[in-house]
């Protein structure tokens, strides 16, 4: 091998499942962590209805949410280069959407 060639990277095959594939909803995501993972819960809240449910829940070493956070804003970038801006909305709670405020 000659000095200026980089290492061959390892091949990786990725298998994602039609049900994975699908994938999930998520209009509000939490995140907490300890000293030793991150802990995004993803969830979908409805316009009306005062519970939530957490559809999925990603845990992650720091080093892995920190990666993540870079390739986010990374693509993030990539996106509005080619569609704009996006625009940051701040939401407070209770969300319910513009709708009517639910009743128990």
């Amino acid at each position: 091998m000659e000095d200026n060639q980089a290492p061959a990277q390892p091949h990786l095959d990725i298998e994602l499942s039609e049900e994975i594939a699908e994938g999930i909803y998520s209009n509000l995501a939490i995140i907490t962590h300890s000293q030793s993972e991150f802990v995004i819960d993803f969830i979908k809240i409805m316009p009306g209805v005062p519970k939530a449910r957490v559809k999925s829940r990603i845990l992650l070493t720091p080093q892995h949410a920190k990666r993540l956070v870079k390739a986010l804003a990374e693509n993030i970038q990539k996106f509005e280069q080619v569609n704009g801006k996006i625009k940051d909305v701040e939401t407070g709670f209770p969300m319910n959407f513009g709708g009517p405020t639910a009743q128990a």
